[in-house]
């Protein structure tokens, strides 16, 4: 937990970083296209020799994540980010140039993308590559220098990329902080030029806290209760295995993973027995066949654990869609009903396979249940209704909505990814990041032949006139 903040003084070889990064962005304040394609591209080799490592690596740090999923969730989304800046930041680098307003012509202006500078990057345990790799790509595109704090709940993985980084880059380009809260709290409090933390709710307010203590703006991917809907009009049979896909990956400790399911009260039943059908043909062996993951640390497992039997005992039935051995930190899917409202599983995000159900006997009683929860980062509504679907876009605020699927809208890099007040601010991914990663400079080019001194003072006759056409009094 970030509560305290550790002045960066105290940690001169992290300020020798900064202070070497900052010295080589002012030696190349705005690298020419060919540099940045160089950086990328080592970037991507990078993750070309490490494949293997690093699926070993985060599989170690987990207790067990199935090399497919990583390959999938983070490797596949790390390689793509990296092709989509190489195929079009060259062309999001050009000035965007206009005609000045009417009264101002001939004069132009334009927007010219400048680097910021050195981007500090706080990375999560849960996606560790993926939720590196697609913000240094967005920043390394965008022109800047890049440090990245690792996260001390995958030390095997956090030391693997330090080791990889530091072999493809130089310190003044990218670098790599490793180590506990306590470095954490002192790297957020680093002078960066623009910090983004992938985390919790709680932390985002304790890294917002530091970095304001010099002003450097931030991005915060948070998370909440993202909701999926199962609208009277769905595919039930496909919004069900979605779901279950959607909770399962990375045993749902994935920021966007559906927190809470809404549906018909004459579904309930249906649903129960659809995940079990679904989760048995996706795992059909949860612990033996090692492609379903784990719990990532034993304080998460007895938290989930203790929010699941806190749930049972206000008076929600319990269904497990397995019968798994809990000793290797392996939940099943489980599905809950009947859950008391003030249950902790239906007021904190989740972040695991348990999944409560929420009845409802009409869908405007649905829309107004979401309403009661902050703005969630993520909204799945699974409905063939395109009035109903409307309905949903235009009323709730979310950071981003899938319509009949779960998770992949983060994959899309045309499309921004970021949260909305309790689910964080700030967006990247693709040309977002690279704007997020820039700062848009205006510039006013004012032409040699031009009427501006017709309003210089003194103030008389003649500016009156101009005055008047301007108000058009």
């Amino acid at each position: 937990m970030l509560e305290t903040v550790s002045r960066p003084d105290t940690h001169p070889t992290w300020r020798a970083s900064l202070d070497a990064q900052r010295a080589a962005f002012a030696a190349n304040p705005f690298p020419a296209w060919a540099q940045r394609r160089r950086w990328l591209q080592q970037l991507g080799r990078m993750l070309e020799d490490g494949e293997l490592a690093i699926c070993a690596a985060i599989h170690a740090d987990f207790g067990c994540r199935p090399e497919q999923e990583t390959q999938l969730l983070e490797l596949f989304p790390s390689r793509e980010a990296i092709t989509h800046a190489l195929r079009h930041a060259q062309r999001w680098m050009h000035p965007q140039r206009h005609w000045a307003s009417r009264w101002f012509l001939p004069a132009r202006t334009e927007l010219l993308p400048q680097p910021l500078g050195v981007v500090g990057i706080i990375v999560p345990w849960n996606y560790p590559l993926y939720l590196a790799i697609g913000p240094i790509a967005d920043a390394l595109a965008a022109g800047n220098r890049v440090m990245v704090k690792m996260s001390e709940y995958t030390p095997n993985f956090s030391a693997l990329f330090a080791q990889l980084v530091a072999q493809a880059f130089p310190d003044g380009e990218v670098s790599v902080v490793t180590g506990d809260a306590e470095v954490g709290r002192a790297f957020a409090a680093l002078p960066f030029d623009h910090l983004l933390f992938t985390g919790s709710t709680a932390v985002g307010r304790h890294v917002m806290r530091a970095a304001a203590e010099n002003l450097t703006p931030v991005t915060l991917e948070l998370g909440g209760k993202s909701p999926a809907i199962i609208g009277p009009d769905a595919r039930f049979e496909h919004a069900v295995e979605r779901i279950v896909y959607g909770k399962c990956v990375n045993a749902g400790q994935t920021c966007i993973a559906p927190d809470y399911v809404l549906l018909p009260r004459t579904r309930v039943d249906a649903f129960i027995a659809t995940a079990r059908r679904q989760f048995a043909r996706m795992y059909p062996d949860p612990a033996g066949t090692r492609q379903y993951a784990s719990v990532a640390s034993d304080r998460h497992w007895q938290r989930l654990k203790t929010w699941r039997d806190e749930a049972v005992q206000l008076g929600a039935q319990m269904h497990e869609m397995a019968d798994v051995d809990a000793s290797a930190r392996i939940m099943p899917l489980t599905v809950l009903t009947d859950v008391d409202p003030g249950c902790t599983v239906m007021r904190e995000e989740i972040f695991g396979p348990l999944l409560p159900l929420v009845a409802y006997d009409s869908f405007e009683q649905a829309l107004d249940f979401i309403d009661t929860y902050p703005h969630p980062l993520a909204l799945y509504l699974f409905d063939d209704d395109r009035t109903r679907q409307r309905e949903v876009l235009r009323r709730h605020r979310a950071g981003g909505v899938s319509i009949n699927d779960v998770l992949y809208h983060i994959a899309q890099h045309r499309l921004p990814f970021g949260g909305i007040g309790a689910s964080g601010m700030g967006a990247y991914h693709g040309e977002a990041g690279f704007r997020t990663f820039s700062k848009m400079k205006p510039v006013f080019r004012q032409a040699r032949w031009n009427a501006v001194s017709l309003l210089n003072p003194p103030y008389g006759p003649r500016f009156e006139r101009m005055m008047r056409l301007l108000l058009r009094r």
